[in-house]
């Protein structure tokens, strides 16, 4: 239909389109006369005839299969011209719809011009063959047709081995599945593709990162011919930019906590498997313990301990235990000299090594390591350990310098991450060494309460808070209970609570009531609040300290309680009910605002007290009668044992991270009844002197206490003397047996006696110094209705 032109060159070959139609059977049914000048044939010798007899060599079967579909399609073909030639052609074959239900197909067809000047100029050859990228020309089916000089190198294979072939079937690796099915999606779309592969061709001794393009080759109309692949060897770039993305990652996931085995581990898991498939981190125990490491001898075998491994083999040390080094090995050659070692398992020197180290020897063997790397981790001066990489037999390539660099830049920015992690233990070990030794070492024996205590610290990020916890004896067998909190974290918090604790004892043994000793402590921190240095750091923060003074007395079997900002404490009684006391909590310590409340309260034998920081109940729970009721349901089922119940408690409500430090005492309480105690009414008249110190021998006979009766004796006269002649009536003696034996004498005054030194002739005076001589201890104490003098001896053994 179309008419041919000629070129203005003058070229034979016409430029138009012909056109032509066939039937659903393959005959033709109409020729155009574009048709009849490009092959020759006219209208009459070929209507009618089958189309295929025009064809000088088989359609492609990609072109049958979709004929046989009835879809179109578009190629190369070579058709017969009346003298018998053969004429390179373009066909596009449509599928067309005829009345009468038969399928018609409608034909265009363009003959292929050839420029003799491109295909002689050696300039297109050259262009060709000496391109830096490796190309290669596919026909329809996706076979070689052309490939250039680089091509040839990297496929290991002339352009002659290569024709007529697809990808796979000269490299049967599945890797190089992806370009192929590349290669027939852009034949197929006819729209061009990129990938990015590492992978190992044949002509190269190992896998390099390629760059590859596949675009369509298509003819004037716009058919698909074929397709190019070009592709470029980019390793140094794909290494580089590997280099910079593993710094970053680096940078992302190593020091993601102040731990130093974490941050060790964090190490070896971006190490693999992109710079190894075997890592360990071994370092010196010194920087576990958070110690400045000593200096490393370079003659002399080395002991690291293993804190973190990554592989898929087994190793032959486990994290924590201990690794041994031969001096000539080298990881100690590379700590002892401060510079990474990179060398291929196959040398002399890691032979030397593996000679001495059995072990090591049957692990490569078996696993077939080719190449290591040894590198230094060293920050600030400081020697920490050593990162070992191994690429094990199926990895790609051994180690070469680059590698090294880009070990030793890795290794460089988790030591430093490990240093950080070393220091931060090395602080947190001292001041938790400050807290503890500031907390009660172990718990003095008395006769008033069974205790248990807890102390945990907060995790890495809070740091160590002011919570303490104390239990003071006290004159009369009883006992004083104290839970506080100093506000905020670290050394300030704990030397704070050092403080504190040491002022709670001091005026526990003036034997102040709890209201009168938390006022007195609240003093004590105003004081130390509004110190020389107002720009310095409060010692006790900005809401300065809780605290909660209990004092029990197992012969009363009262509890006095009071409390400065403090949580309440829980009671359980013996018969299970479980209740929190109800307390007027004062303002916290340091604001030097509304007196402090005590409140008395009757405990039966066996009750049990829970006193607590607030870093148990705000733990978990954010709402404080919710975490009251978990605290509740967990001392409802308390085991028999107060060491039991505590970690029932702890494990109840707190979460493996502390935000805050927590301190926990519980207290059983015992009664002291009349086989432990005695007590008489003395008149004020001295004639009754006698009479007191015949009971007190009498009663001590009772409990066999033989042994102490003339102390005894001396004690009782001197002190109901001294409370007959210058105190007030009601005067009485009572005797208590517990874990010593004591002494008092109570009366009505609140005039409190003192030691005084006698001279020679003075007739008093030496009274008092003969009690303090003869006895353990002795002390008084005001009581709501005068005083009470008191003196222990110690039990006979």
């Amino acid at each position: 239909m179309g008419e041919p032109s000629s070129s203005p060159g003058g070229d034979s070959f016409p430029a138009a389109v012909a056109s032509a139609v066939a039937t659903a059977d393959g005959l033709v049914a109409s020729w155009g006369a574009g048709a009849e000048q490009l092959l020759g044939y006219s209208a009459a010798e070929v209507v009618g005839r089958p189309a295929a007899e025009l064809l000088s060599s088989p359609l492609p079967s990609a072109a049958r299969e979709r004929f046989g579909r009835r879809e179109g399609w578009a190629g190369r073909v070579v058709l017969r011209h009346r003298d018998g030639s053969a004429v390179k052609c373009s066909l596009r074959a449509q599928p067309l719809a005829r009345g009468n239900g038969l399928g018609h197909w409608l034909l265009e067809v363009r003959a292929e011009r050839e420029s003799a000047g491109r295909e002689t100029d050696p300039l297109i050859h050259q262009s060709f063959d000496q391109s830096p990228f490796a190309l290669a020309i596919f026909d329809t089916e996706g076979r070689f047709l052309r490939v250039n000089e680089a091509m040839t190198r990297q496929m290991a294979a002339s352009e002659q081995e290569l024709r007529g072939l697809r990808i796979t079937d000269h490299i049967a690796d599945p890797a190089f599945q992806q370009p192929e099915q590349c290669v027939d999606r852009v034949l197929a779309t006819g729209e061009p593709e990129y990938l990015v592969n590492y992978l190992k061709v044949p002509g190269e001794p190992r896998a390099h990162a390629w760059i590859v393009h596949v675009t369509p080759l298509t003819d004037s109309l716009g058919s698909v011919t074929g397709a190019q692949l070009a592709a470029l060897d980019f390793s140094e770039q794909y290494a580089a930019r590997e280099h910079l993305a593993l710094l970053n990652e680096a940078s992302k996931r190593i020091g993601s906590t102040l731990d130093v085995l974490r941050t060790a581990q964090e190490l070896a898991d971006v190490a693999v498997p992109t710079v190894a498939n075997f890592v360990s981190v071994d370092l010196l125990d010194a920087t576990l313990r958070g110690e400045e490491p000593p200096p490393i001898p370079p003659d002399r075998p080395l002991e690291l301990r293993r804190a973190a491994v990554r592989s898929d083999a087994k190793e032959i040390v486990a994290v924590g235990e201990m690794a041994h080094y031969a001096e000539f090995s080298p990881v100690a050659r590379c700590l002892a000299t401060g510079r990474g070692i990179v060398d291929r398992v196959s040398g002399l020197e890691i032979a030397r090594w593996l000679a001495h180290d059995p072990k090591r020897a049957a692990w490569v063997s078996q696993h077939r390591p080719h190449s290591l790397m040894a590198v230094p981790l060293h920050a600030r001066g400081t020697n920490l350990g050593v990162v070992l990489f191994t690429r094990l037999a199926p990895f790609a390539a051994p180690y070469g310098q680059n590698d090294l660099q880009a070990a030793e830049e890795l290794a460089a920015r988790a030591a430093v991450c490990i240093d950080n992690a070393r220091r931060y233990t090395r602080e947190r070990t001292t001041a938790l060494a400050l807290q503890h030794s500031l907390l009660p070492q172990r718990i003095l024996e008395q006769a008033a309460v069974d205790v248990a205590g807890r102390y945990l610290p907060a995790d890495t990020k809070a740091g160590i808070g002011g919570d303490w916890f104390d239990v003071i004896p006290l004159s009369g067998a009883r006992v004083a209970l104290v839970v506080g909190d100093v506000v905020g974290h670290g050394i300030h918090a704990s030397a704070a609570m050092g403080r504190l604790r040491t002022a709670v004892r001091t005026l526990a043994d003036v034997d102040l009531a709890p209201d009168e000793l938390l006022a007195h402590l609240d003093d004590l921190v105003v004081r130390l609040s509004a110190g020389p240095e107002p720009e310095a750091e409060a010692p006790f923060g900005e809401l300065g300290a809780t605290c909660l003074y209990a004092v029990y007395d197992p012969i009363s079997r009262t509890c006095s309680l009071a409390s400065a900002g403090h949580p309440s404490p829980a009671l359980v009684t013996p018969d299970g009910e479980v209740e929190v006391l109800d307390l007027p909590t004062g303002p916290p310590l340091g604001l030097g605002s509304t007196p402090f409340e005590s409140v008395e309260r009757e405990l039966p034998e066996g009750s049990l007290l829970a006193l607590y920081t607030d870093g148990l109940i705000n733990a978990r729970h954010h709402d404080i009668d919710t975490a009251r009721h978990a605290l509740r349901t967990a001392l409802a089922d308390s085991a028999p044992s107060l060491e039991a119940t505590c970690d029932n408690i702890l494990t109840a409500l707190l979460d493996e991270q502390l935000a805050d430090d927590v301190a926990l005492l519980i207290a059983r309480t015992r009664a002291l009844g009349s086989r432990h105690v005695a007590t008489w009414d003395i008149l004020p008249d001295p004639a009754v002197v006698a009479k007191a110190r015949a009971q007190a021998a009498a009663q001590l006979h009772a409990w066999e206490l033989d042994e102490l009766v003339f102390v005894t004796e001396l004690v009782v006269s001197e002190l109901v003397t001294n409370a007959i002649r210058y105190a007030a009536p009601p005067i009485q003696l009572r005797l208590i047996k517990e874990r010593t034996l004591i002494c008092e004498v109570s009366d009505a005054s609140s005039t409190a006696p003192h030691l005084r030194r006698a001279r020679i002739f003075d007739e008093g005076g030496r009274g008092l110094m003969l009690v303090a001589q003869l006895t353990e201890r002795w002390g008084s104490r005001h009581t709501g209705t005068g005083k009470t003098i008191w003196a222990e001896q110690p039990l006979p053994t």
